[in-house]
C-alpha cells in the first residue's frame, strides 16, 4: 500500500513562524512534523510516499530527498499553487495508482500505529476518528456500526485526516481546486465510508499556541 502525505497548505495561521518555512518543516519534539509521517509509514511497512506541496515546497524536497535515508522512496506532486484536499489527490493519482491508499495530513501529530490501515479496502474511503478537540467541539461525522454518516444517532467525532482512499471516490473529477468532503459526504450517503475511533494522541497542529502546548505535553 502507498501513502501520501498533504503537505500543500500556506500554514496562514501559523505566521510568522511560516513567513519563511513550510508548515510540514515545523518541529514537534525536536523533528520536523513531516519527518514524523515519514517515519511512521516506513514502521508499518509502507516504503512508497507520495508528497504533495505548494507554497515553499522545494525546503521540503532539499529536507527529505527521495527518502532514501528514510529506507522509503518518495515521489512529489507539485502543485505551484495549492489544490485544496480533494484537488491535490486528484492531481497526484498517477502516482498512487489504481489501489486504495493511506492518506494523512502532514500538519497533524499522532501516535496512531499505521499498521492498522494496511488491510482497509473501502468501497469510497475508511476515516479515522478521535474524541472532538477543545477547537473543534462540534465534531464532523457520526460513528455507528463502523459506518460514518453526516448526521443520525450516537456520538459525532473529529476527523483525524487520517484515511484510507480508494480512487474510485473521484471518479467524474477533474483537475482544479476543490475539497475532499464534499466527496466523502456523497459516498457517505451512499452507505461506502467506513470509520474507526482512536483514543490515543492526536494534536491539530493549527496555531502556534498549539505548536507550543504539543511541545511542552511531550517534553514530559
Amino acid at each position: 500500500m502507498k501513502a501520501m502525505i498533504l503537505a500543500a497548505g500556506l500554514g496562514t495561521r501559523m505566521r510568522p513562524l511560516t513567513d519563511h518555512m513550510p508548515k510540514p518543516l515545523l518541529c514537534v519534539a525536536g523533528m520536523p512534523l513531516i519527518e514524523h509521517h515519514v517515519r511512521n509509514c516506513v514502521r508499518a511497512g509502507i516504503t512508497d510516499i507520495v508528497i504533495n506541496h505548494a507554497y515553499l515546497g522545494d525546503q521540503i524536497e532539499n529536507y527529505l530527498g527521495d527518502g532514501s535515508r528514510f529506507n522509503c522512496a518518495i515521489q512529489y506532486s507539485r502543485e505551484g499553487e495549492p489544490l485544496d484536499t480533494g484537488g491535490g489527490i486528484f492531481r497526484a493519482l498517477p502516482l498512487l495508482g489504481e489501489k486504495p491508499f493511506v492518506a494523512m495530513n502532514a500538519d497533524v501529530w499522532t501516535d496512531y500505529p499505521l499498521e492498522k490501515l494496511l488491510d482497509k479496502n473501502p468501497e469510497g474511503a475508511h476515516l479515522v476518528m478521535t474524541a472532538n478537540p477543545p477547537q473543534h467541539p462540534g465534531g464532523d461525522f457520526y460513528l455507528r456500526d463502523g459506518l460514518l454518516s453526516e448526521s443520525g444517532e450516537g456520538d459525532k467525532f473529529t476527523w483525524t485526516g487520517l484515511r484510507v482512499i480508494n480512487p474510485g471516490l473521484f471518479a467524474g473529477c477533474s483537475d482544479g481546486i476543490f475539497s475532499i468532503v464534499p466527496l466523502l459526504r456523497q459516498a457517505m450517503r451512499a452507505g461506502s465510508v467506513s470509520g474507526e475511533y482512536y483514543g490515543g494522541r492526536w494534536f491539530d497542529i493549527g496555531t502556534p499556541e498549539r505548536l507550543r502546548e504539543i511541545n511542552a505535553l511531550l517534553a514530559h
